[in-house]
């Protein structure tokens, strides 16, 4: 996990995989790149010792901000109490019910905890319909998944589901050296831009069998998840000019909405 602080408390914890944020410039150039206007709703995740908090309560209209480490309240409270405009939610971000986030974010400017980055990632897009921009930190490996193309070996079913809904863009590579404690990966600050609604959970649903098996051709992977499903995703895959052998990793996010629709008009959907 890594959070916005840059005054990191004496302990982080192994358990929340903690590596605080020390780096002023880079902090106040994740809020350069938010874009943020007055009026704004903003969503982070990970407030940690307040460092990108002070930087963006200032800025906006309000601020949500979600952390599970209750350790933390000493450094966040005092903040949310002078600033006036920040609602902490205490708890897991994977657990949150964000719909009840009220005013509803427009964007979220998070250093994101590693480890639930992509289901957290996931879960904004499909909950926080409101939600138009993300520009967060994240593992390196994770910003490469999320914008791979496809036919890479990144590529993925993450991959599908986030650029069915947002354009995915690396803003800059991280070292390592400007976190507390250093951790043992490379980071990258990712910008996603909401351009249509979250996909249907149907296709979410056929996306991730379709990957479930990667050596596995698609149909037979699909099969494995739904029996009885090989012919109609072969015949699916023939009528949108795929090979009936195809893997998933060969299909971009637009092929597998039109396969999931061939796949339905032969009564096979999920």
């Amino acid at each position: 996990m890594v959070t916005g602080s840059a005054r990191p408390p004496e302990r982080s914890s192994r358990r929340l995989g903690q590596n605080f944020l020390a780096d002023p410039n880079l902090l106040d150039a994740i809020v350069r790149e938010a874009n943020l206007d007055p009026d704004d709703v903003v969503l982070e995740v990970g407030g940690g010792g307040g460092a990108l908090t002070e930087r963006l309560a200032p800025l906006v209209a309000r601020l949500h901000v979600i952390e599970v480490d209750e350790r933390l309240r000493q450094e966040l409270e005092p903040l949310a109490t002078r600033a006036g405009n920040i609602d902490l939610v205490w708890g897991d971000a994977l657990r949150v019910e964000l719909s009840e986030l009220d005013p509803p974010p427009g964007k979220m400017v998070a250093n994101l905890p590693y480890s639930i980055a992509t289901p957290l990632l996931i879960r904004t897009i499909t909950e926080l319909p409101d939600l138009e921009s993300w520009v967060v930190m994240v593992q390196r490996e994770i910003a490469d998944r999320l914008r791979a193309e496809p036919g890479t070996r990144e590529y993925g079913s993450a991959s599908v589901v986030v650029q069915l809904a947002c354009e995915v863009k690396l803003l800059r590579a991280v070292d390592p050296a400007v976190f507390v404690p250093r951790p043992r990966v490379g980071s990258a600050l990712l910008a996603l831009r909401r351009t249509r609604p979250a996909p249907p959970e149907s296709l979410v649903i056929v996306v991730r069998a379709a990957f479930a098996h990667r050596r596995k051709s698609m149909a037979r992977s699909l099969e494995l998840s739904r029996p009885g499903s090989l012919g109609p995703a072969q015949r699916a895959l023939e009528a949108i000019g795929r090979p009936a052998n195809a893997r998933a990793e060969i299909l971009s996010p637009s092929d597998f909405e039109r396969f999931a629709k061939a796949l339905a008009e032969q009564g096979a959907a999920p």
